[in-house]
C-alpha cells in the first residue's frame, strides 16, 4: 500500500517536471498525471482501511512502536503509517509424538524423561492454547510472532521433565497418569498466563515404558490373572464338594428312613403287587412257586 503512494507521487512529481520543461516526452504528460493520481487514491485508500479477518486480532505499530490497542475482527480505518499485523487467537495445537510426521517437528520428537526410579520413559503429547487477545500486544513486542517454537514448545517440554521426577515409571503408566496429568496441566498453566497464552488442555496421548518394565508388568499382569483363575477353580471345587456332600446326605437320609420305616408286613404287600402285574402280563407262560420263596416267573421267549 505504501509502495502505490510512493510510485504515485513519484508519477506526478514527473508530470509537473515535464509540464515546466520542454521534453520529447511532454506527450505523455496526462499519462503520467493520470497514473500518478489514480495509484496515490488507490494507495491511501487501501493504506486507510484494514480487514482483520475471524478469529484473528491486528496488532498496530508504527515505526517500531507497538500500539497497546487491538484491532478486532472486521473492518477497521487506520493511519495508513501504521502497520498491522494480523495475530490468530483461536485454539492452535501443538503434538510432540515419536511417530513420524504425526507431531510438529519431523520425526521423533516425543519427550523422554527420567521416573524417580531412574528409568527413561517416553511421553506423546498434544498442548491445546490460544492467545489472549487483550496480551496479543505484549506477545508481539515481547516474543513476536514464533511464540510456539519460543515459548510453547520449550516451557512444555521443562516442565514435564521437572514434574516426572517425582512418580516411578509404573505409575506413571498406571495408577498415577490423571495425577501426573493435572500437575504438570497447572504449572504450564502458570506460565503461560504470565506470558499471554491460556492453556486449555494437555493432553498425554501415550506413556511408552522401557522394555523391562514392559515384561515386568505382563509377568505380573500374567500373575494375578492366573491367581484370579485359581481362585475360581477352587470355588468352583468348593461348590462341587458341597454338592456331593448334600447328595451323599440325601441318600444316607432316605436309607434310613427306608430301613427303619418298612415293616416285613408291608415288604410282603408290595411283593405280593408286583407278582400279580408280572402274572397279568401275556408273555408270562410259567410260574413256579416255592415255599416260603418268591415265585419264579418265565416267559415264553
Amino acid at each position: 500500500m505504501i509502495l502505490l503512494i510512493i510510485i504515485g507521487i513519484i508519477l506526478l512529481f514527473i508530470s509537473f517536471s515535464l509540464q515546466k520543461n520542454f521534453s520529447p516526452m511532454s506527450k505523455y504528460l496526462n499519462l503520467f498525471k493520470f497514473g500518478g493520481l489514480v495509484l496515490l487514491i488507490i494507495g491511501i485508500s487501501t493504506s486507510l482501511f484494514k480487514q482483520i479477518n475471524a478469529g484473528n486480532v491486528g496488532v498496530k505499530s508504527l515505526y517500531g512502536n507497538v500500539d497497546n490497542d487491538v484491532l478486532e475482527s472486521g473492518l477497521h480505518v487506520i493511519n495508513p503509517l501504521v502497520d498491522v499485523t494480523e495475530m490468530n487467537i483461536q485454539t492452535q495445537n501443538y503434538t510432540m509424538s515419536a511417530v513420524h510426521n504425526e507431531g510438529a517437528q519431523d520425526g521423533d520428537d516425543a519427550i523422554r524423561v527420567l521416573s524417580a526410579d531412574g528409568l527413561e520413559v517416553v511421553i506423546d503429547l498434544t498442548v491445546l492454547y490460544r492467545i489472549l487477545p487483550s496480551d496479543a500486544p505484549k506477545i508481539y513486542k515481547n516474543i513476536g510472532i514464533d511464540f510456539t517454537n519460543k515459548i510453547v514448545r520449550p516451557i512444555t517440554r521443562t516442565r514435564i521433565r521437572d514434574n516426572a521426577v517425582y512418580y516411578d515409571a509404573v505409575s506413571l503408566y498406571s495408577t498415577k497418569r490423571n495425577e501426573f496429568q493435572q500437575r504438570i496441566f497447572k504449572t504450564i498453566e502458570q506460565d503461560f498466563k504470565t506470558r499471554g497464552l491460556v492453556l486449555e488442555q494437555l493432553l498425554i496421548r501415550n506413556i511408552d515404558l522401557p522394555k523391562s518394565v514392559k515384561v515386568t508388568i505382563e509377568s505380573k499382569i500374567n500373575a494375578e490373572q492366573d491367581a484370579q483363575k485359581m481362585q475360581f477353580v477352587l470355588q468352583k471345587e468348593k461348590q462341587e464338594a458341597e454338592r456331593k456332600r448334600v447328595e451323599a446326605q440325601g441318600i444316607a437320609d432316605y436309607q434310613k428312613i427306608i430301613s427303619t420305616g418298612l415293616s416285613d408286613k408291608q415288604l410282603q404287600y408290595e411283593q405280593i403287587k408286583a407278582q400279580k402285574e408280572l402274572a397279568a402280563s401275556p408273555n408270562t407262560k410259567i410260574i413256579f412257586m416255592g415255599k416260603g420263596s418268591a415265585p419264579m416267573i418265565l416267559s415264553d421267549k
